[in-house]
């Protein structure tokens, strides 16, 4: 980052010193019995309400989960002090915390009935197949609140930066998927609070290391001698960079598998659009994939007519092999058969 670039970013004048930032990301030090007990007194809490939030469905109750959910607290801290070159013990403390919002997820997935639909939850489906946009999203956000924290005219920000960052919800969905032994969702649900964690550490990484931060770092050890502020640490961003081609795959993988079952989907709409227009008051209410097979909902006031037909429309517009279910809205379910078959 140019120094135009930087000023106009951040401003010297509102520039918070390396020590004040220091002192409210590093748990470690300070008043470390004190940041610790509000830490984990507020992470339980909005574990719960997130919890809470996540089974009844309330997308009220779960923003207001993140609002007080700590957790950013030692993930930016993860970043300032790779930046800085030490060790703060923030990635000892993620880990518990991811722990311990896990195993609530799994304790609050115990009231749930035992026919339970989880993807039928908004919240919960939302949640367990992250995309691209996700980490876009994310590392923007990550951006956003580096620049809040360095900034000493802009924290009011930092309530909005911690609704637009998802980081318990996740954990709490994938707690309440283990506990249903419902492993797939789970991982998605993992897999976009990872998304989510590396790329919040890497927006921070970037601001405070163009900010200057790890030069004032550099010159308080009295090593800085002949470096330019704002150099990056180098062996911290390639092995972030690294983290976050690892998540990045996955995650590019699942959108583009979402975009081809969205372009699956409405093939398989039309055809059968077209399979029903011979009959009176017959529709297509919608049509999903699920289970590795595309479900087709009709609606119609007299006798389903021969599915064969419509197996032919399918040929060439999905794949070959894929399983079609076709239910009616009465309750008959009616399996017709692979595509190609």
């Amino acid at each position: 980052m140019t120094s135009g670039v930087r000023a106009l970013v951040l401003p010297v004048s509102q520039r918070r010193s390396l020590e004040e930032l220091g002192e409210d990301l590093d748990l470690s030090s300070g008043d470390t019995r004190s940041k610790r007990s509000a830490f984990w007194t507020m992470l339980t809490l909005s574990s719960v309400i997130a919890a809470c939030g996540v089974l009844t469905d309330s997308t009220a109750t779960v923003i207001g989960a993140m609002i007080i959910a700590p957790l950013s607290t030692p993930i930016m801290g993860i970043a300032l002090g790779s930046v800085r070159r030490r060790r703060t013990g923030g990635l000892g403390v993620v880990l518990c915390a991811c722990v311990l919002v896990v195993a609530v997820g799994m304790v609050f997935s115990q009231v749930l009935p035992g026919d339970y639909d989880l993807l039928s939850n908004s919240q919960i489906s939302s949640r367990t197949s992250p995309g691209l946009l996700d980490l876009v999203a994310a590392l923007a956000t990550g951006l956003a609140g580096a620049v809040a924290l360095a900034r000493r005219d802009v924290a009011a920000v930092l309530p909005g930066v911690a609704i637009a960052i998802s980081l318990v919800p996740p954990l709490v969905v994938s707690g309440v998927c283990l506990g249903r032994l419902d492993g797939w969702p789970a991982l998605g649900a993992l897999v976009l609070f990872v998304s989510n964690f590396f790329a919040l550490v890497f927006g921070g990484m970037v601001i405070f290391a163009s900010l200057g931060y790890d030069g004032a770092a550099g010159k308080a050890a009295g090593k800085a001698a002949g470096k330019a502020a704002g150099g990056p640490a180098r062996r911290a961003y390639a092995a972030m960079a690294l983290l976050f081609a690892a998540v990045f795959i996955p995650l590019a993988a699942n959108t583009a598998l979402t975009l081809l079952l969205e372009i699956w989907t409405g093939r398989a709409k039309t055809a059968a659009q077209q399979w029903l227009a011979n009959q009176p008051g017959a529709s297509v209410t919608s049509v999903d994939a699920a289970s590795r097979a595309m479900h087709i909902h009709v609606r119609l006031p007299g006798d389903l007519p021969p599915v064969q037909p419509l197996l032919d429309r399918l040929r060439g517009q999905i794949p070959d092999g894929v399983p079609i279910v076709v239910e009616e809205s009465r309750g008959r379910r009616v399996d017709a058969g692979r595509v190609g078959d």
